[in-house]
């Protein structure tokens, strides 16, 4: 159950008829949290909560095709995320791997473009590989672009952009009187995709944690107590109703 929607546990789940069709985000991004909460609920290690997010994951990219959802952007692996336990952190890196491998045929077939978004210099080359490797694969594919905010952290990425502002400047390439929203955006992991017109986050936290700080000025937040590898597709249409009962106004009355 939502903090800003106490009410759904009453409604049920709406079916997808239901949505209006008019009103579907074009861009939703995702926290998933929770995978290491979900398994020590059920004392099992955590490498069991990571496995059953993927499985979550697959869910929501299915759903997001069904709702005409062209953009979904997830937070895979923070930059922060390297802190974590070392035997973790490998365990997470195998799985990222085996994950990119075995979904890809699935992923083109039904039309995903895979991007990755986040720092490539520190990702390990294996792994990087298979994220290009994805990158082309689905190139051409348009029904869902699909974004893996992968070692990615917000501050970070607007610190590289103002450098490749500043380096830009100094070959003329753009005039800093002529710097704006829009063509900032075009220094970002981001560019040519819309900034997040609804962003989830599940676990029960109530922080975005150095995700899309740029990008989701505007963006309706939805937090949600379900764990990550519990949030299913009924979840995520009581997600789309609850971004469908806002009035978005962007500053104006």
């Amino acid at each position: 159950m939502s903090l800003f929607s106490p009410f759904f546990s009453s409604i049920g789940v709406p079916a997808v008829k239901e949505l209006k069709k008019n009103n579907i985000p074009e861009h939703v991004a995702i926290i998933m949290d929770g995978n290491g909460r979900w398994a020590a609920k059920r004392n099992l290690p955590r490498s069991a909560g990571h496995r059953a997010g993927v499985e979550a994951l697959r869910d929501i990219i299915t759903t997001s095709i069904e709702l005409g959802i062209k953009f979904l952007t997830v937070y895979s692996f923070s930059s922060e995320n390297w802190k974590r336990p070392e035997d973790e952190v490998s365990f997470l890196m195998d799985l990222f791997l085996k994950s990119l491998r075995e979904e890809l045929e699935s992923l083109d077939k039904n039309g995903v473009r895979v991007r990755l978004i986040g720092e490539r210099k520190e990702i390990p080359s294996e792994i990087l590989k298979a994220f290009k490797n994805a990158e082309t694969k689905t190139q051409d594919n348009d029904k869902l672009y699909f974004n893996i905010a992968f070692n990615y952290g917000s501050r970070q990425e607007i610190i590289d952009a103002i450098k490749r502002i500043c380096k830009s400047a100094s070959r003329n390439d753009i005039e800093l009187k002529q710097l704006n929203e829009k063509n900032f955006s075009d220094y970002l992991f981001t560019r040519g995709c819309p900034d997040p017109d609804f962003l989830i986050r599940t676990s029960g936290e109530y922080r975005v944690s150095n995700f899309l700080l740029w990008q989701i000025a505007y963006s309706e937040f939805y937090f949600v107590k379900t764990l990550w590898p519990d949030f299913k597709r009924k979840d995520f249409l009581r997600a789309i109703y609850y971004y469908q009962q806002r009035n978005r106004r962007f500053g104006r009355l």
